[in-house]
C-alpha cells in the first residue's frame, strides 16, 4: 500500500532497491511486487480516505463554512488510461479523430467523478467510471455523503431537471451552470434578454415525465434563474434554489459560482502534480488503486498543511502565502513509510515535515487574470520534456 503511494516516475524495480536500501530489508522484485498488490483491494484506500481524511477534518466542526453551508463542488473528469485489454473491457473506449483521415482511433478512458469541499480542500466521496458514464448519474451517487448544511455548486453540464428535482427533494442547496442547451429561460438570459433575476416554476419535461413519477420526484418546481456577467462581457446564467433575495443578492452569485473553481484544481493536482494517469499497472485494479490512492494522499497533504497554511495566513506580505503543493507532496511521499508503518514519533515527524512545508511558500495572486488559451500538442510535449520539474 505504501509503495503505491510513493508512487514514482522511476521503474518499479529501481524503487523496490531504494526501498531495500533505506528500510535495511531484503531485496524485492517487481514480479514480486506486482502478484502482491493483486491480493490489495482498491477499496483499502476509499476506507482510509474516509476515516484518515474525512472524519479528522469534520470531527470538531472547526471548518470554513459559507453562510453556515459547506460549500460542495461536484465534477468529472476524463482519465486517459493505459491502452490494455484488460482495462478497454473494465473501462471502454473513446474514439479521436481530426481534419486528417489517417489520426483516428479510439482509446481506453475512465470518468472520475468528485465530490469535493472546495473551502477545506477535501474529496469527501470520489468514484472511478466507466468512458461513457452519465455525468449525472455519477453526482448522484454522490449525494449519500452529504449533509443539510451542503450548497452545491456545479458546472454546465448538470442541469437536468432529474437532478434538480431530486436536490429539491432531499432539501439540498444548489447553485448549477446553465448551457445553451438547457432550459428556455436560462436560452433567454444567455441572450441577455429579461431581466438579471427571475424566479420560475419549472415543470416536468414530457419525455421525462415517465421517469420523474417512477422515481417520485416533484413534477414541479420553483427556482431561481440569476444572470452574471463576465469580465469578458459575456453573460453566464445560474440555476438555484437560494431564494432569499436579502441574504443572496443577485450580484452575490458571480463569487459563490467561482467558488467552484476550487475542485478544477483538485483536479490539476491530481493530474499534473501528482501524474495520475502515469499509471503503475495494467490491470483495472491497479487502475484503481492509483486513482484512489491519489484521492487519498491529496487528502493526506491537506490535513498535514492545515497548520502551516494557517500560519503563513497570518504572515503580513504582499501577497497571501500558502504551502508550495510540489514541496508538500514530495516531503509526504518521501517520508510515506514512517508516516503509516514506522514506530517513529508521529509528532516529531509532523515537527520535521512542517519545517519543509513553512520554508517554501508559494505566493496567491488572486487578482491576476491570466487569458485561457488552447495550448498545441507540440508546445505540451515540450514542457512536459524540457521544463516540467518532477516533484518524486
Amino acid at each position: 500500500m505504501i509503495l503505491i503511494l510513493k508512487k514514482s516516475l522511476k521503474s518499479l524495480q529501481l524503487v523496490l532497491n531504494e526501498l531495500a536500501l533505506e528500510q535495511d530489508m531484503p531485496p524485492v522484485t517487481a514480479s514480486a511486487f506486482t502478484q502482491a498488490r493483486a491480493n490489495l483491494h482498491h477499496t483499502a484506500f476509499i476506507e482510509l480516505n474516509q476515516k484518515a481524511i474525512v472524519n479528522v477534518m469534520y470531527c470538531d466542526n472547526n471548518v470554513k463554512l459559507y453562510k453556515g453551508m459547506r460549500v460542495i463542488g461536484i465534477d468529472g473528469s476524463k482519465i486517459l488510461l493505459p491502452q490494455h485489454k484488460s482495462i478497454i473491457k473494465e473501462f471502454g473506449e473513446i474514439s479521436y479523430s481530426n481534419d486528417h483521415p489517417d489520426v483516428q482511433g479510439s482509446h481506453a478512458y475512465g470518468l472520475a467523478s468528485v465530490m469535493y469541499d472546495v473551502l477545506n480542500n477535501v474529496a469527501i466521496d470520489s468514484t472511478l467510471g466507466k468512458a461513457r458514464d452519465y455525468e449525472v448519474n455519477l453526482a448522484i451517487g454522490h449525494l449519500s455523503y452529504s449533509k443539510d448544511n451542503d450548497l452545491f455548486i456545479l458546472d454546465r453540464n448538470y442541469p437536468s431537471y432529474l437532478l434538480l428535482a431530486l436536490l429539491v427533494l432531499c432539501g439540498k442547496k444548489f447553485v448549477i451552470r446553465c448551457s445553451a442547451g438547457s432550459f428556455g429561460t436560462a436560452r433567454q438570459m444567455l441572450k441577455g434578454e429579461g431581466t438579471a433575476d427571475q424566479t420560475v416554476l419549472l415543470t416536468t419535461p414530457h419525455a421525462k415525465l415517465e421517469e420523474i413519477q417512477f422515481h417520485e420526484l416533484p413534477e414541479e418546481i420553483q427556482v431561481r434563474f440569476v444572470r452574471i456577467q463576465l469580465d469578458t462581457g459575456e453573460y453566464e446564467v445560474l440555476v438555484t434554489n437560494l431564494m432569499d433575495n436579502e441574504l443572496y443578492p443577485t450580484e452575490e452569485f458571480k463569487e459563490i459560482y467561482h467558488l467552484r473553481w476550487g475542485i478544477e484544481g483538485f483536479y490539476k493536482i491530481l493530474k499534473s502534480r501528482l501524474n495520475l494517469e502515469n499509471f503503475t499497472g495494467k490491470t483495472a485494479e491497479s487502475i484503481y488503486q492509483d486513482f484512489y490512492a491519489a484521492v487519498y494522499l491529496s487528502g493526506l497533504e491537506t490535513i498535514l498543511t492545515q497548520d502551516t497554511n494557517a500560519v503563513l495566513a497570518r504572515k503580513e506580505t504582499k501577497f497571501p502565502q500558502q504551502v508550495n503543493h510540489a514541496v508538500a507532496f514530495n516531503a509526504i511521499k518521501n517520508q510515506a513509510f514512517n508516516l503509516l508503518s514506522s514506530d517513529i514519533d508521529s509528532e516529531l515527524l509532523i515537527e520535521r515535515l512542517e519545517s519543509l512545508f513553512i520554508m517554501n511558500p508559494t505566493v496567491n495572486r488572486n487578482e491576476r487574470k491570466v487569458p485561457r488559451k488552447k495550448t498545441s500538442a507540440r508546445h505540451l510535449l515540450n514542457y512536459c520534456r524540457r521544463k516540467l520539474k518532477i516533484g518524486f
